[in-house]
């Protein structure tokens, strides 16, 4: 019997309801829990994601060392423009740019709030370098 039910991921932000403005517009999410320092969305296919108020938080630097990546979301797509199109038009920013002589297989991005995160088309076919 397992002793866990559920897992959530959850992001410290300064301002949790408009980081899950982002990430539900982002994921076609529903917002399913709401309290004053913490926002939980839902994903159709299940995936949850909370948005927790820390006023002190600070986006990691990656790929600075100062401040190195500690994790970051993957969302897997079809068509990596149209979602590059809908992120940055929702305020997230690209942080990786691909080879522009060919279709990437992965991009990387920060959300509003300077999480880092990225979509990539399929299973990844290389490691990741660096």
């Amino acid at each position: 019997m397992a002793l866990v039910t559920a897992g959530v991921v959850v992001l410290d932000c300064a301002e949790p309801e408009k980081l899950a403005q982002f990430y539900t517009e982002l994921l076609g999410a529903s917002q399913v829990d709401a309290h004053a320092n913490r926002v939980e969305i839902r994903a159709d296919d299940g995936f949850r994601l909370a948005l927790r108020r820390d006023v002190n938080a600070t986006a990691p630097s990656w790929p600075r060392p100062e401040n190195s990546l500690q994790a970051h979301l993957e969302f897997v797509v079809d068509d990596l423009d149209a979602v590059e199109r809908r992120i940055v038009s929702l305020g997230g920013r690209p942080m990786e740019a691909g080879d522009a002589s060919g279709p990437t297989e992965e991009r990387g991005y920060a959300d509003p709030a300077g999480h880092s995160f990225t979509v990539r088309r399929g299973a990844p076919t290389a490691p990741k370098q660096g």
